[in-house]
């Protein structure tokens, strides 16, 4: 792989780690353009966070190290457990009946793909 890496990092994603991890398990490993196309067709609501995260990392190569955006590939992409935030509603008998809304981290972690480009030269 390269030698060149290219972080981007989304905290307090409104949606459950478990259910966002479905959506980063389908891209892991891609080029980043292949992903971004792949998230605009799965039918999750936390695709769009995932695809804007990816798109950020690309956007980070290009201005910060000038590199190409065909060149990338995904070589870390994690979900973490983010705060909850509790709330509630009362149930039968007037008790109290705890929600927990669960909040996400997204990193992504890019890396040029220097043997794909050296393909492309020969």
């Amino acid at each position: 792989m390269g030698e060149f890496q290219v972080r981007a990092v989304s905290k307090y994603i409104k949606g459950s780690p478990v259910k966002v991890r479905r959506v980063v398990n389908s891209v892991r490993g891609m080029r980043a353009l292949e992903a971004l196309d792949v998230l605009t067709v799965l039918p999750q609501a936390a695709a769009v966070p995932v695809y804007k995260t990816i798109k950020s990392a690309i956007g980070n190569a290009e201005e910060n190290l000038k590199l190409d955006p065909e060149d990338m590939v995904i070589t870390e992409i994690k979900v973490d457990e983010g705060p909850r935030l509790r709330r509630g509603r009362y149930g039968a008998r007037g008790r109290f009946k705890p929600i927990k809304k669960r909040m996400a981290h997204i990193t992504v972690v890019l890396e040029d793909d220097i043997e794909a480009s050296e393909e492309d030269l020969e």
